[in-house]
Protein backbone atom coordinates (compact mmCIF):
# COMPACT_ATOMS: atom_id res chain seq x y z
CA UNK A 1 0.00 0.00 0.00
CA UNK A 2 1.36 3.37 -0.90
CA UNK A 3 -1.19 5.85 0.37
CA UNK A 4 -4.62 6.63 1.74
CA UNK A 5 -7.40 4.43 0.44
CA UNK A 6 -9.98 4.95 3.17
CA UNK A 7 -12.34 7.89 2.97
CA UNK A 8 -12.40 10.19 5.97
CA UNK A 9 -15.89 11.53 5.22
CA UNK A 10 -17.45 9.55 8.07
CA UNK A 11 -14.84 10.57 10.66
CA UNK A 12 -15.02 13.34 13.23
CA UNK A 13 -12.48 16.19 12.84
CA UNK A 14 -10.03 14.75 15.40
CA UNK A 15 -9.89 11.38 13.66
CA UNK A 16 -9.53 13.06 10.25
CA UNK A 17 -6.61 15.10 11.53
CA UNK A 18 -4.91 12.06 13.07
CA UNK A 19 -5.43 9.99 9.90
CA UNK A 20 -3.90 12.76 7.79
CA UNK A 21 -0.95 13.17 10.16
CA UNK A 22 -0.31 9.43 10.17
CA UNK A 23 0.02 9.42 6.38
CA UNK A 24 2.15 12.60 6.28
CA UNK A 25 4.92 12.00 8.78
CA UNK A 26 8.26 13.04 7.41
CA UNK A 27 9.80 9.78 6.36
CA UNK A 28 8.04 7.30 4.13
CA UNK A 29 8.64 4.32 6.42
CA UNK A 30 6.54 5.91 9.16
CA UNK A 31 3.90 7.00 6.64
CA UNK A 32 3.49 3.34 5.79
CA UNK A 33 3.44 2.06 9.36
CA UNK A 34 1.28 4.72 11.01
CA UNK A 35 -0.78 5.40 7.89
CA UNK A 36 -1.75 1.78 7.38
CA UNK A 37 -2.47 1.35 11.07
CA UNK A 38 -4.65 4.47 11.20
CA UNK A 39 -6.46 3.61 7.99
CA UNK A 40 -7.41 0.20 9.36
CA UNK A 41 -8.21 1.23 12.94
CA UNK A 42 -8.97 4.96 13.32
CA UNK A 43 -12.76 4.59 13.34
CA UNK A 44 -12.67 2.04 16.17
CA UNK A 45 -10.13 3.63 18.53
CA UNK A 46 -11.40 4.90 21.87
CA UNK A 47 -10.68 8.45 23.03
CA UNK A 48 -7.99 7.04 25.35
CA UNK A 49 -6.38 5.18 22.45
CA UNK A 50 -6.49 8.33 20.34
CA UNK A 51 -4.74 10.17 23.18
CA UNK A 52 -2.07 7.45 23.25
CA UNK A 53 -1.69 7.51 19.46
CA UNK A 54 -1.15 11.27 19.55
CA UNK A 55 1.61 10.80 22.16
CA UNK A 56 3.24 8.15 19.98
CA UNK A 57 3.04 10.51 17.01
CA UNK A 58 5.07 13.10 18.92
CA UNK A 59 8.11 10.81 18.85
CA UNK A 60 10.80 11.32 16.23
CA UNK A 61 10.23 9.25 13.10
CA UNK A 62 13.75 7.82 13.15
CA UNK A 63 13.23 6.53 16.69
CA UNK A 64 9.83 5.07 15.84
CA UNK A 65 11.22 3.25 12.80
CA UNK A 66 13.98 1.78 14.95
CA UNK A 67 11.44 0.64 17.56
CA UNK A 68 9.20 -0.95 14.93
CA UNK A 69 12.08 -2.77 13.23
CA UNK A 70 13.64 -3.89 16.50
CA UNK A 71 16.80 -1.82 16.09
CA UNK A 72 15.90 0.12 19.25
CA UNK A 73 14.31 -1.27 22.40
CA UNK A 74 10.74 -0.16 22.92
CA UNK A 75 10.65 2.18 25.93
CA UNK A 76 8.46 1.10 28.83
CA UNK A 77 5.95 3.91 28.16
CA UNK A 78 5.26 2.37 24.72
CA UNK A 79 5.03 -1.23 25.85
CA UNK A 80 1.27 -1.16 25.40
CA UNK A 81 -1.19 -3.19 23.34
CA UNK A 82 -1.77 -0.19 21.05
CA UNK A 83 1.92 0.30 20.28
CA UNK A 84 2.41 -3.42 19.71
CA UNK A 85 -0.49 -3.37 17.26
CA UNK A 86 1.07 -0.39 15.46
CA UNK A 87 4.44 -2.16 15.37
CA UNK A 88 2.82 -5.15 13.68
CA UNK A 89 2.29 -2.96 10.58
CA UNK A 90 5.72 -3.57 9.11
CA UNK A 91 6.24 -2.92 5.43
CA UNK A 92 9.31 -4.52 3.89
CA UNK A 93 12.08 -2.09 4.78
CA UNK A 94 14.81 -4.11 3.05
CA UNK A 95 16.81 -2.21 0.47
CA UNK A 96 16.13 -3.20 -3.11
CA UNK A 97 19.32 -4.56 -4.63
CA UNK A 98 20.12 -6.64 -7.71
CA UNK A 99 20.60 -9.61 -5.38
CA UNK A 100 17.10 -9.56 -3.88
CA UNK A 101 15.01 -8.55 -6.91
CA UNK A 102 12.95 -11.39 -8.31
CA UNK A 103 12.93 -11.61 -12.08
Amino acid sequence: MTGLVRTSADLDPRRRRILYRCWHRGIREMDLVLGQFAEDNIALLTDEQLDELEVIMLEEDNDLVKMVTGALAIPEKFQTPLFMKIASYRPDFDLVTADNVKA
